[in-house]
């Protein structure tokens, strides 16, 4: 944990962990450059890889949720992440789900989140993108449904969503796992996967699309939709989501994340790669908060990684960290 976080973590602890995000979020977006730099330190080179076609500074990333609104971008690129998935976004703006929606659990490194897709809407997340990224940053969009939309009609959304954020994004995520959206995952099916991602591959225009799914389907889940997502021509997939499997005792709602989840998605990452072969992208993200279980996972065959709880409990500084022992190797 870097001297700064150090300092800082017991205060931002003491806030309401959405007020301490916000707060944070805030320091990125006003600190940008200057303050990725100061917090995360000396840039790690020398470990570029191309994934889906897409050049990559290094293979780690800002997992979708961090920065829902895109606010922080200029920060994370000089923190040093390779690329940042912002988002959930959704076609119209919306507020989430009732608060409080999110909780630490610091003796399990964890945190619990009901938060429901609150974002600023696709339109006003792309202008921002537009005003702030720069040459090299490589974005993804992680995209949503609106709560409000049935699930006949979702497809609509993803599209709309896709199509106000085309120009602004290098990679899309299809998020149709977040157990914090009554009945999305129901999108994980094959009748509904098929056709919501045929409307969203014919709306991207051969930009590269993955799929995030949920370490809560069990093998069999996993192989049809795996199945799927490949048939389907997609670019690649994104394991895992959160989980609603919870410490014993815990009753919060919503989807937990964290070290608890690191074994559960390092066991996916082995059921997809055997599905799917080695040259199939996956990104691997859940429970990733050492130097080591970023190594683990690119050895057990993700092409790229992404951190969110991690950065909660050991600061911006852990991406340096992590691409210093990457590089070390």
């Amino acid at each position: 944990m870097g001297y700064l976080h150090r300092i800082t973590r017991p205060l931002l602890f003491r806030l309401n962990p959405e007020r301490a995000h916000a707060l944070a979020l805030r320091v990125a977006r006003h600190g940008g450059g200057l303050a990725g730099r100061v917090l995360g330190g000396k840039r790690v080179d020398g470990l570029e890889r191309t994934v889906a076609g897409i050049r990559f500074p290094n293979p780690l990333g800002v997992a979708a949720g961090m920065d829902k609104n895109g606010v922080g971008l200029r920060f994370w690129s000089a923190a040093g992440f390779g690329f940042a998935e912002l988002g959930t976004v959704t076609p119209r703006a919306q507020t989430g789900n009732d608060k409080p929606r999110m909780w630490r659990l610091p003796p399990q490194r964890a945190l619990v989140n009901h938060l429901g897709f609150p974002n600023a809407g696709a339109a006003a997340v792309a202008e921002r993108v537009r005003r702030t990224r720069r040459p090299g940053d490589v974005v993804g969009l992680n995209l949503g449904k609106n709560r409000d939309t049935a699930l006949e009609d979702a497809a609509d959304d993803y599209v709309a969503a896709l199509q106000a954020t085309a120009d602004v994004a290098d990679y899309f995520a299809v998020n149709v796992s977040s157990p914090n959206t009554p009945e999305l995952r129901r999108l994980q099916t094959r009748p509904y996967l098929q056709e919501l991602l045929g409307k969203v591959r014919e709306a991207a225009e051969g930009k590269p699309v993955f799929v995030k799914l949920s370490p809560d389907l069990d093998e069999a889940g996993l192989h049809e939709a795996a199945e799927t997502v490949r048939d389907a021509g997609c670019a690649g997939l994104i394991a895992t989501n959160t989980t609603l499997n919870k410490p014993e005792g815990c009753d919060l709602q919503g989807g937990l994340s964290g070290r608890p989840l690191a074994g559960r998605a390092a066991e996916v990452l082995g059921i997809l790669r055997a599905v799917l072969g080695r040259e199939f992208p996956i990104i691997s993200v859940g429970g990733i908060d050492t130097p080591e279980e970023a190594r683990a996972r690119l050895e057990a065959g993700a092409d790229l990684i992404q951190l969110y709880t991690g950065l909660v409990y050991e600061g911006p500084g852990l991406a340096n960290r992590i691409l210093r022992g990457l590089k070390s190797r």
